[in-house]
């Protein structure tokens, strides 16, 4: 069975950027990866310094291609379990495969559990958004519909009208506004449109409107939703190692893998970085905590090989 000193689950930008520390540190590295990136969608990148625009598929290549110019190996492949095993642990493929690990970097991000509106999965990632730093820029000045199923659509709504004066807030599934909100909806021109939404318009291969549950019509160009973030972690479970819920102003928008600070979890020899860790994480924030996560790895090996030469100095 192949050893390495780092097994990284996941090939997107945290994962990629910790292989690529812990292969310029001259650490044993295999990347596993089944090559479905939450951002897969999405046509480019945005807000990565001197990468924005670049299409993601492009970023994981140039990334691969970085990895294993120094050494280390990228196969294709998903794990379906994790056991501990000696000194380290043992990571089992969907294809039967096992090998071995001393540390375990887990970056396989998330799944974007999207509201059941009829067409509205299908354009996801083109005009059915949902971060204003990832694709605001992209629709700013169009008809923006920003669909609720929870108390973020209002401070969703209130982003995406710095991008536009044509921002209409679907209440849907959603809270009444408060007293405030209404006046702070007021306030910035959003408009307010009651009613269950049922599906999406489309027409020429462009979102064209949203329909309510009545068949009546609004017009827009692009809509924004909330997703439930959930982390893509089962094969953890052999470890207890189970996602936990994340919240944000009082309310649950996904899961994530419990860690500390620079993604060391409460299962010694585990790591997390990327979006199973933060469902908020951006690409190129993933790809820092990825680079730090690595950090602490190798000098968690450092300190264990340190103390195995003092011990074998001393007998």
């Amino acid at each position: 069975m192949d050893e390495y000193d780092v097994v990284v689950v996941g090939g997107g930008a945290a994962g990629l950027g910790g292989a690529l520390a812990l292969v310029r540190s001259r650490r044993s590295v295999l990347v596993i990866d089944e090559g479905t990136p939450r951002n897969a969608p999405a046509e480019h990148v945005h807000n990565y310094l001197t990468r924005d625009g670049v299409p993601p598929a492009e970023i994981y290549a140039l990334g691969r291609a970085e990895v294993t110019g120094y050494g280390g190996e990228v196969r294709t492949g998903t794990v379906t379990a994790v056991t501990p095993g000696q000194d380290g642990f043992e990571v089992l493929t969907a294809d039967g495969t096992a090998v071995r690990a001393r540390r375990l970097l887990v970056t396989t991000g998330l799944a974007d559990q999207l509201p059941e509106v009829q067409g509205l999965a299908e354009r996801f990632g083109r005009d059915v958004l949902h971060c204003p730093y990832c694709h605001g820029w992209e629709v700013r000045d169009q008809a923006i519909g920003v669909l609720a199923t929870g108390v973020m659509a209002i401070h969703q709504a209130m982003l995406f009208s710095q991008l536009s004066s044509d921002v209409t807030l679907f209440l849907n599934d959603g809270p009444e506004p408060t007293e405030e909100q209404w006046e702070q909806l007021a306030a910035r021109d959003i408009s307010v449109v009651l009613g269950k939404v049922t599906a999406i318009e489309v027409a020429d291969d462009k979102l064209s409107g949203v329909r309510l549950d009545g068949g009546r019509v609004i017009p827009c160009q692009a809509l924004v939703v909330q997703p439930y973030a959930a982390a893509r972690a089962a094969f953890l479970e052999g470890l207890g190692l189970k996602p936990a819920e994340v919240e944000a102003n009082g309310v649950s928008i996904g899961t994530a893998v419990p860690s500390e600070p620079g993604g060391k979890t409460a299962v010694p020899g585990v790591w997390v970085a990327g979006n199973v860790a933060d469902p908020r994480a951006q690409v190129i924030t993933s790809a820092a905590a990825g680079l730090a996560a690595a950090a602490a790895i190798n000098y968690d090996l450092i300190e264990e090989e340190t103390r195995l030469a003092v011990a074998a100095r001393s007998s």
